[in-house]
């Protein structure tokens, strides 16, 4: 059943309305009718299986049948770090990590990105991140939209590693070397509700004073397995991890 996340002042106690991209969506692209029926999200996490009543191109609308109790949400919030990449990758790590599971992704400025952030173009490279985000959430039925949020410096990013309970470096020089235990040893020490930080540096790597400044700041370096990954691919593992971890 297709999924919509709409903001709190759409869903009522019996009704929801649905408008914008997410209505033209319904009439044009799935082809809905009255009496079709969906599934609505507010901002709040409620959940509710609606039948349509009206469908239109600019607005929908429908009562709620059902509330839906359960949830896919992974039992700790995982904020992934990421350096930025070249291309599209971002788009790429935002989209699969939101199906596995992130809570949000905060992009930073690497020594070694490639890359810089076009400051007058952030509103528009944001607001694709977070449509991109969004139509991942529906797909993969989740009950929670991540942030996508602006871009930091390193420096930004080592003072905000304070805001949470357990932060990981994936370092592939830990990795060369054949270090395998700190990352099922910080999986160990999260319990529900908790907060975890994941950095993942740009192509070429997290520079060694990086690495240094992150885990004076109470990160933890770990290798990720005796392959080492593409940058796209880092932040993937650790979340397919922790949730084989905790879900399964």
């Amino acid at each position: 059943m297709q999924r919509y996340f709409i903001a709190d002042k759409q869903m009522s106690s019996k009704s929801v309305e649905i408008t914008g991209e997410d209505a033209g969506h319904i009439a044009r692209v799935m082809r809905m009718q009255a009496g079709s029926e969906v599934i609505c999200v507010n901002e709040q996490g409620r959940a509710v299986q609606v039948e349509l009543s009206l469908v239109d191109k600019e607005r929908s609308e429908g009562r709620i049948l059902a509330e839906i109790d359960t949830t896919p949400e992974m039992a700790v919030r995982v904020t992934v770090a990421q350096g930025l990449p070249k291309g599209d990758k971002l788009e790429t790590i935002v989209q699969k990590g939101t199906e596995l599971g992130a809570y949000a992704f905060l992009p930073f400025t690497a020594k070694r990105s490639v890359v810089k952030w076009d400051e007058k173009k952030e509103r528009k490279k944001m607001e694709r991140l977070q449509k991109i985000a969004k139509e991942a959430a529906e797909q993969s039925h989740r009950m929670k939209v991540p942030e996508v949020r602006a871009p930091l410096t390193v420096k930004q990013l080592a003072e905000n590693m304070k805001n949470y309970d357990v932060c990981i470096i994936c370092d592939e020089e830990e990795a060369k070397i054949g270090e395998v235990g700190r990352l099922k040893k910080a999986f160990e020490r999260l319990e529900k509700e908790m907060t975890m930080l994941i950095v993942v540096g740009p192509e070429g790597g997290l520079s060694r004073e990086e690495v240094n400044l992150f885990c004076e700041s109470g990160a933890v370096a770990c290798g990720i397995g005796p392959r080492i990954v593409r940058t796209e691919t880092a932040s993937l593992y650790v979340l397919a991890a922790l949730s084989y971890h905790l879900e399964i």
